[in-house]
């Protein structure tokens, strides 16, 4: 079974595209069949750090977008969808014009939200409107990124966490990783693999460390998921 996976949070600088890179490596070291897409024209961080596996999509062009559910079709796997800041939208209107959870329920391919917020308000109505919008007809997955806040309170007591509990929706965390680490690989882009096992892509023995560290914790979390989710169903 074939799953479309939304890796987004709409509001820019929360780590979605981070998580996005996490998930994909996740896969490639789980042998996990997947596709993934980029729907950053300026500067995807999939199609920059994971070429070999991505492709760029536009959300505004219909033909495009199908790309996606033809890709879900064509062969079982997770089609991962990495959403740039402000797309919103556009997601929102070809998924409505094509009725697109409705065709995903007839070809039994769930649909998946991950949301990622930091510490902020943004990212609670955010996600508030997300579960209105589809409510059980998709699958929910919340990420706070450590990376981005430390003091989840108000998330914690609002009524979007408990509405997305009402729904069944995942929650995990993703962890910080030293913004020193994670600034060499982003200015020598380099793979989340190549951090951690290249000596020669920049990055010290202290570094690389981190970076191990920080991907077995990441990990740890998916691993919650990896049955429900991520994992081939069987037959």
């Amino acid at each position: 079974m074939s799953k479309i996976h939304f890796i987004g949070g709409e509001k820019g600088g929360v780590g979605k595209s981070v998580l996005a890179r996490v998930l994909a490596q996740y896969h490639i070291d789980r042998d996990l069949p997947f596709a993934a897409f980029d729907t950053d024209r300026s500067h995807g961080a999939l199609l920059r750090f994971y070429a070999d596996f991505s492709n760029p999509i536009l959300l505004e062009d219909a033909e495009s977008a199908d790309r996606l559910m033809e890709s879900a079709l064509e062969t079982e796997r997770n089609v991962l969808v990495d959403l740039a800041a402000q797309t919103s939208a556009p997601l929102h209107r070809w998924i409505d014009q094509a009725d697109l959870l409705e065709l995903a329920s007839e070809e039994d391919i769930p649909i998946v939200f991950w949301h990622v917020i930091d510490d902020g308000a943004d990212g609670i109505a955010l996600l508030d409107n997300l579960l209105d919008r589809y409510g059980e007809r998709a699958a929910y997955v919340v990420v706070r990124n450590q990376g981005r806040g430390k003091n989840f309170s108000a998330y914690e007591a609002s009524e979007a966490r408990a509405k997305a509990e009402e729904m069944g929706a995942y929650q995990i965390d993703l962890p910080e990783l030293h913004a020193g680490s994670m600034h060499k690989i982003d200015h020598g882009g380099i793979s989340l693999w190549a951090a951690i096992n290249n000596k020669e892509a920049g990055l010290g023995l202290m570094d690389r460390q981190r970076v191990k560290v920080w991907i077995k914790r990441a990990y740890q979390q998916l691993d919650t998921l990896n049955e429900a989710l991520l994992a081939p169903a069987e037959d």
